[in-house]
């Protein structure tokens, strides 16, 4: 579909409705207007991208009812490029290639739901973890986290003293949750030598050697 192909779809939606609708006013693809109500500005494009969004925001210095028109994507319209419209305050038409009209969003304020859960969880992760050890924009790597941190923590402990039991090893670490890291085994270091005391697989002392600066930096300073 060409953007031209977008415009009569969306001028019969709006007629329908009760709208004069106009093309080309001024820098605008598309005007409507009905009675005392604020003016409706629909952008069009074949797809969405950034320009799209640069203009309909520039929009929004004439109306809040802005909104941006596509044809309808293949696979569809993403669940982030729907977020983004929204925060934005914009509506979103998709135009099939019959001509059906689907809102899938009208412009209105975004007032996004706080999720606590998920809150909480990012505070938790950064008190928990040990000094700033990963880059910024590394995201794609494998990441110390507060767990893992904790984890070689356990695993310098029984590489120095040998099997401990679970309460020793939480009281000499502080690692409060020692048991659920020994039991879950995530990363194949530790092995259940006796009942409630565990001790260093060969792979968890190939990694004292391979996470040695990481340890060194987790170890309480020498008095």
């Amino acid at each position: 579909m060409k953007e031209t192909d977008l415009y009569p779809p969306i001028k019969r939606f709006l007629e329908s409705q009760g709208y004069t609708v106009k093309a080309e006013i001024k820098s605008c693809d598309v005007m409507a207007l009905r009675g005392d109500d604020p003016p409706v500005i629909v952008e069009l494009k074949t797809g969405l991208t950034l320009q799209l969004f640069y203009q309909a925001v520039d929009r929004l210095a004439v109306t809040d009812a802005v909104y941006i028109a596509v044809a309808r994507p293949k696979r569809g319209v993403t669940l982030d490029a729907l977020r983004l419209t929204k925060r934005l305050g914009l509506g979103l038409i998709v135009v099939a290639k019959s001509g059906s009209i689907e809102v899938l969003a009208d412009p209105a304020p975004y007032t996004p739901r706080k999720n606590s859960a998920r809150k909480s969880a990012l505070l938790k992760e950064f008190s928990r973890r040990h000094g700033d050890p990963n880059l910024g924009g590394s995201a794609k790597t494998k990441l110390m986290t507060a767990y893992k941190q904790d984890a070689l923590r356990c695993l310098a402990h029984l590489h120095t003293h040998g099997p401990t039991k679970i309460s020793e090893l939480k009281k000499q670490t502080n690692v409060d949750r020692s048991a659920t890291i020994l039991r879950n085994d995530y990363y194949g270091w530790f092995f259940k030598h006796d009942r409630g005391v565990y001790a260093v697989t060969e792979q968890g002392i190939a990694a004292v050697t391979q996470f040695q600066r990481e340890i060194t930096n987790l170890l309480p300073a020498p008095e």
